[in-house]
């Protein structure tokens, strides 16, 4: 066969069609989908860094101090408000019998009112040092306390330890601060309080060098003379105690508004300030307690614009990390579940077929059968998918309809001379007409259609049309696999096959649904065809439009897995995305033609609410969803839990192994290729997922899809002599060998 096998020339006739095909390939689809991606991908950086790289925690420092030597000896022993760091460094202390109250780490959206509503009931002004994130979350509670007369001050953006961090991190901490508060209150500040800080006399080298950045861009440092310690907790008495100024002196008193339960400051403060007053203490801002003029101004338009900018992005990305939590979440049960669906449908299935019990179909079909091999440019093939038509232990008529060939398909067919095959030629004018011109050329009652790139087992025609005995049963779709099976691609389409393709068969035909019957394997009955008008051409998945019709028109579509067809698969990643490019975009076009189904009664009714639901969930929406979920798996890997989600991904692998060993128990197939399953969900998983992304961008768009024919590869023989004792010839797992 191989000296008579010629390259396929391309027709100067096709040509333009391929270069329409082309022409619309939907290059924005991709710039939009790249945009969807990096916009997302931004936007979950910028969340996982604002609220999982750091973190509110306590403020008790544990690490001991370093050298302070940088430090000037007038700030150690100075007052707690520090100015001029980086130039002529000098401090300021508060006025006597003066408590400047500063509430660190909000705000809070349970604690920072009660607090608020503390400090309006008793007249007093207070300063609050709040976190970035907390005011992108709670915007209202900052404009609350500029409007109630509080001063706001900047204690960063994630509360990181920022002598730690690298100066470029610590600006980017202290301006994104600055944007969040103007644009929750369209106010900036002056004032910074770096977080883990404590008084004066624990400042070392490495909290210098932060001073003096800081200074330099524009900030004054607050300390505290006086630690109210209510982040530990200790009790109202305790906190009561600690707040407690000792004498005439004047405190920066520090407390916490967030970070954790502070029902204890806030009980505090309820005694705390009136005892205050009544010894003759006033309360006042950072700001007026040491004399320093408008520490906090109006904000540019310019900073207030940015800073509700800054303010959405990241709502919007909070947003999309809940919602993508809960789809991860609800894929995952849904995919779980279809499984589980799946598995004992399989499993009904093959008792049915094989048990004890196993379902007749009736008397043995023994007629003879009409096999239409529709052809264009099928030398490669065409031999051996014949001579295994022939080989047939049934009765039949081979009809090979060369559609325009332009490699000499038909002139090989006729030079083999083989009884029972009769070639017709026609103009090309597409798959669907050639079918419906073997069709009409076909003497018996019932068909079997057959790709030209697919062969035969001896017992294929016998067995797919054993279900015909039962008189409602319109057609039967067999058991298709990959002969190609060498290399990774090969394993993984192998594996699609049998998990994918022929499980979700066993399904469609326990639920009457059956969406498909493949064009490589495939039978019907013709009557049923011509009260269709044959097969339509208004889908590139005439296979699967023309089943749909079957279903609608009141006819059962089952499977039939003991027909085994064996068929070549592409066997590069650019023929396979021309294949399942066309296939999908097909299946859409087959699925919203048949989209009444939905509303129908009946067959139709069946086909509609079970089958076409099934396909949009699982064909379209979740594949949709799909890169979504590993952008977002990425994100917890980084930014969240690595080892859950790394425990998430190997159940899931772990599950669809599970399926695959019982998908290649029921199909008879040796397990060895299920270990490139892993390597299957980063690569070719992926590229299905993209396929499917495509094929709705364009029929979203209206574009219109040309016939991609796949090139064949001549990996195909015909089966040797059957053997006689009833057991079935192995078929080779590459393409090396032959059969």
């Amino acid at each position: 066969m191989t000296d008579r096998r010629r390259r396929a020339a391309p027709s100067r006739r096709k040509a333009p069609a391929r270069r329409r095909t082309r022409q619309i390939a939907p290059r924005t689809h991709w710039l939009l989908l790249s945009v969807l991606a990096v916009t997302l991908s931004t936007a979950l950086l910028l969340q996982g860094y604002t609220h999982h790289m750091f973190g509110i925690t306590s403020d008790d420092v544990t690490a001991a101090p370093g050298r302070n030597d940088a430090v000037p000896g007038r700030v150690t022993h100075g007052g707690p408000v520090i100015a001029d760091a980086a130039t002529s460094a000098h401090t300021v202390r508060v006025k006597d019998r003066t408590i400047a109250l500063t509430f660190d780490d909000g705000p809070d959206p349970v604690w920072t009112p009660r607090i608020l509503d503390v400090l309006r009931r008793n007249h007093v002004r207070a300063t609050f040092f709040v976190v970035g994130t907390e005011v992108v979350d709670h915007p209202e509670l900052v404009r609350r306390m500029v409007a109630d007369g509080h001063q706001i001050g900047i204690h960063t953006f994630t509360h990181p330890d920022l002598t730690r961090l690298a100066p470029w991190q610590r600006s980017l901490e202290l301006r994104e601060t600055q944007l969040a508060v103007a644009g929750a209150a369209g106010v900036t500040t002056a004032l910074l309080r770096p977080p883990y800080s404590s008084s004066n006399a624990a400042l070392d080298d490495a909290d210098w060098s932060v001073l003096k950045q800081a200074d330099r861009a524009g900030y004054v440092t607050v300390l505290s003379t006086q630690d109210a310690e209510d982040w530990q907790r200790p009790g109202t008495a305790r906190v009561l105690a600690n707040a407690t100024p000792h004498g005439r002196p004047g405190q920066i008193l520090l407390m916490h508004d967030g970070g954790g339960d502070r029902s204890q400051t806030v009980a505090a403060l309820n005694t705390l300030i009136p005892r205050l007053k009544a010894h003759g203490f006033r309360f006042a801002t950072v700001g007026a307690a040491v004399g320093m003029a408008g520490p906090v101004q109006r904000a540019g338009l310019g900073d207030h614009l940015q800073g509700m900018a800054l303010i959405a992005v990241l709502g919007t990305g909070e947003w999309a990390v809940r919602l993508l939590g809960v789809l991860m979440y609800a894929a995952g049960a849904i995919s779980v579940l279809r499984a589980a669906v799946v598995l004992v449908a399989a499993r009904r299935h093959r008792r049915l077929r094989t048990g004890r019990r196993g379902r007749s179909w009736g008397p043995p079909v023994t007629g003879p059968v009409s096999v239409i091999v529709p052809a264009y440019n099928e030398s490669a093939g065409i031999e051996a998918a014949v001579r295994s038509l022939i080989a047939s232990d049934h009765p039949v008529e081979v009809i090979v309809v060369d559609d325009g060939s332009t490699d000499g398909t038909a002139d090989l067919v006729e030079s083999l001379r083989l009884p029972g095959v009769r070639v017709i030629r026609q103009e090309n004018a597409g798959k669907p007409a050639a079918l419906n011109t073997g069709l009409a050329a076909a003497s018996c009652e019932l068909v079997v259609m057959v790709d030209g790139d697919t062969v035969f087992e001896h017992d294929t025609v016998r067995t797919i049309v054993q279900p015909f005995a039962d008189p409602r049963v319109g057609a039967v779709s067999g058991n298709a696999k990959v002969v190609n099976r060498g290399g990774l691609l090969g394993r993984w389409q192998h594996i699609e096959y049998v998990i994918g393709f022929n499980l979700d068969r066993r399904l469609f035909d326990l639920a009457e649904c059956m969406p498909t019957v493949p064009g490589a394997v495939g039978a019907f009955r013709r009557r049923a065809l011509l009260g269709l008008g044959g097969v339509s051409d208004v889908t590139l998945a005439e296979d699967t439009d023309l089943t749909m019709a079957l279903c609608r028109g009141g006819w059962r579509v089952v499977y039939e897995e003991g027909a085994v067809a064996w068929t070549e698969a592409p066997a590069s990643l650019n023929a396979l995305w021309r294949q399942r490019y066309r296939w999908c975009y097909g299946t859409l076009q087959a699925m919203w033609k048949h989209r009444g189904a939905l509303v129908q009664r009946g067959a139709a009714g069946k086909l509609g609410r079970r089958g076409l639901v099934h396909l949009l969930i699982f064909q379209v929406l979740l594949p949709l969803l799909a890169p979504v979920v590993d952008i977002f798996a990425v994100y917890g890997l980084v930014f969240l839990d690595p080892l859950r989600i790394a425990g998430l991904w190997l159940a899931f692998l772990l599950l669809q192994l599970g399926m695959g060993l019982y998908a290649f128990r029921l199909d008879g197939e040796r397990p060895g290729p299920l270990w490139s399953l892993p390597l299957q969900q980063f690569v070719y998983r992926q590229l299905m997922y993209l396929v499917v992304v495509q094929s709705v961008f364009t029929a979203v768009s209206g574009s219109r899809l040309r016939w991609q024919r796949m090139e064949r590869y001549g990996s195909l023989q015909a089966p040797p002599a059957p053997v006689r004792t009833g057991q079935r010839q192995p078929v080779p797992h590459d393409t090396t060998q032959r059969y």
